[in-house]
């Protein structure tokens, strides 16, 4: 028996659903994508509401209400934040916009070649759209920047738009980890969301 140790075999043994072990990691991962879109959306819902609140008292100036102070800024970064909270979610969905067109008459290998690219790029693209954050916050920090009517210390935004990546960069590394063992072993994980319909 060959007892040799090489990556491959260590992959097929951690990612081989034994005992649902493979499926609490995929759930785990998913929920974790799935908690931090939920909170994007519950950003979204909020700046909606302000938006709409600040466009009826705009239009009511004539008996005495008035727009929300700053409510551009607060919604500019509410809506940054809610773009960074999707993404997670987005990947574990297999979301992002594909063209099937020529990779419909390619083998299932080919297609699992694809996808581990495709996922490894993808992770390399939300790696580096962290690391610009994490550099935008601290020269944000750095120079005490503020918003210009609110005076909210602009890198507030930043750092909640970095920590919703920080959750990306997980989820696209588990993701590319995923990709990898399909490639390997030639099976399709269906513990994850399916992809979206394009």
């Amino acid at each position: 028996m060959d007892r040799t140790f090489s990556v491959s075999r260590f992959l097929k043994f951690i990612f081989t659903p034994m005992g649902g072990v493979q499926m609490t990691v995929d759930r785990f991962f998913e929920q974790l994508a799935k908690t931090v879109a939920i909170l994007g959306g519950i950003v979204l819902l909020g700046i909606t509401v302000l938006t709409c609140t600040s466009i009826i008292g705009r239009s009511l100036i004539g008996v005495g209400l008035g727009p929300i102070k700053g409510d551009f800024e607060l919604v500019e970064a509410g809506v940054g934040f809610a773009v960074c909270a999707f993404l997670p979610w987005c990947q574990v969905q297999r979301g992002h916009a594909t063209v099937d067109l020529f990779t419909n008459i390619l083998s299932a290998r080919i297609n699992r070649w694809i996808n581990l690219i495709a996922e490894t790029l993808m992770a390399l693209a939300i790696f580096v759209m962290t690391w610009k954050l994490w550099d935008g916050m601290a020269s944000k920090l750095r120079y005490g920047d503020t918003t210009f009517i609110l005076e909210m210390p602009t890198w507030w935004p930043y750092a909640a738009c970095f920590s919703a990546m920080v959750v990306a960069c997980v989820v696209a590394i588990y993701l590319v980890i995923v990709r990898a063992v399909e490639l390997l072993t030639g099976k399709t994980n269906t513990n994850l969301g399916s992809g979206a319909v394009h």
